[in-house]
């Protein structure tokens, strides 16, 4: 089958809009709903740093690619990128040597941050003091708060992130599911700066799962093509079995998710107004509650071993 757009061979279909394109025509049409995005996203005449959450995985790598592509030569903008280690044998080395050289390559700052410095905890430790935990809900918190910490540290602007279109769509389904609006209030990409909170971006929110991964195969992205031990216990693998069912019986599925949350966001901004933030009795960092949820579960944790 030849691309929609010229004579020569596709690379694939688009489903949801039914196009066949060729490498080149599908890396233009990647590139321009990122950098549609930014311009969303970002007030570029402004002088900003991004720092990029960097995992060494494809979306994350993909996100770096792009933002150094197509913002390094701007003036005003400066990246540089965070890799956080979690902590996990077998998993997360190769994680931060393919973010280190990714970043290298690119010539990109490039820090870690691990949790054992951060918290005192490794995610193996944790798994293995609290083995009937969903792994996830340690992880996801602890992560923020160490980008959220460091980015700070560095007087980033910005924390991009590498979520997907699927990424997004499935916690707009998540949310809706649990009944949770105040979560998903709070959903990035962020309008609103509260002190001592970095804001998050998200360059590939329209991007499909399946196309950041062609992307890094046709641009040459290198990144660490492995699945974390733990994240088969994860509570949003149902969800992403769903809509993976969903969009492939009604192609566009996961961007009539997305435009529904945005053309909700309004209201949610209205309805859940931004709560105070305070520091975190135990050590500091912003929160809305007198303890970080960080604090409360590493408070949990000491418990359970003493």
């Amino acid at each position: 089958m030849n691309c929609s757009k010229c004579s020569k061979p596709a690379v694939t279909l688009i489903r949801y809009s039914g196009q066949h394109l060729c490498a080149g025509h599908f890396l233009d049409f990647t590139e321009k709903r990122v950098r549609r995005e930014l311009r969303r996203q970002l007030d570029l005449d402004k002088r900003i740093t991004v720092a990029v959450g960097l995992s060494g995985g494809k979306d994350s790598s993909v996100t770096t690619y792009l933002l150094s592509s197509i913002l390094r030569k701007r003036p005003t903008v400066e990246i540089m990128a965070i890799t956080a280690d979690e902590g996990i044998a077998n998993y997360r080395p190769g994680g931060v040597e393919a973010s280190r050289e990714l970043c290298r390559s690119l010539d990109i700052p490039h820090h870690v941050v691990s949790y054992k410095e951060e918290l005192g905890w490794t995610m193996d430790r944790v798994v293995e003091t609290d083995p009937k935990t969903i792994p996830c809900s340690y992880c996801g918190v602890f992560r923020r708060y160490v980008l959220n910490k460091k980015a700070r540290e560095l007087k980033a602007d910005y924390v991009a992130t590498g979520l997907n279109l699927d990424d997004t769509a499935q916690s707009v389904l998540m949310n809706v599911a649990r009944g949770d609006m105040e979560r998903m209030a709070r959903l990035g990409p962020h309008d609103r700066v509260q002190e001592d909170m970095i804001p998050r971006l998200q360059p590939l929110r329209l991007v499909p799962e399946k196309e950041s991964y062609l992307y890094a195969m046709l641009r040459g992205v290198q990144f660490h093509d492995a699945t974390c031990p733990y994240s088969e216990r994860a509570v949003r693998g149902v969800f992403r079995d769903v809509l993976s069912r969903l969009e492939s019986e009604i192609p566009g599925t996961r961007h009539s998710i997305l435009s529904s949350f945005d053309q909700m966001r309004p209201w949610l901004d209205r309805q859940f107004s931004v709560s105070k933030v305070r520091k975190c009795r135990t050590c500091g960092e912003p929160t809305i509650n007198v303890e970080c949820k960080a604090c409360e579960l590493v408070d949990k944790l000491e418990a359970m071993v003493t």
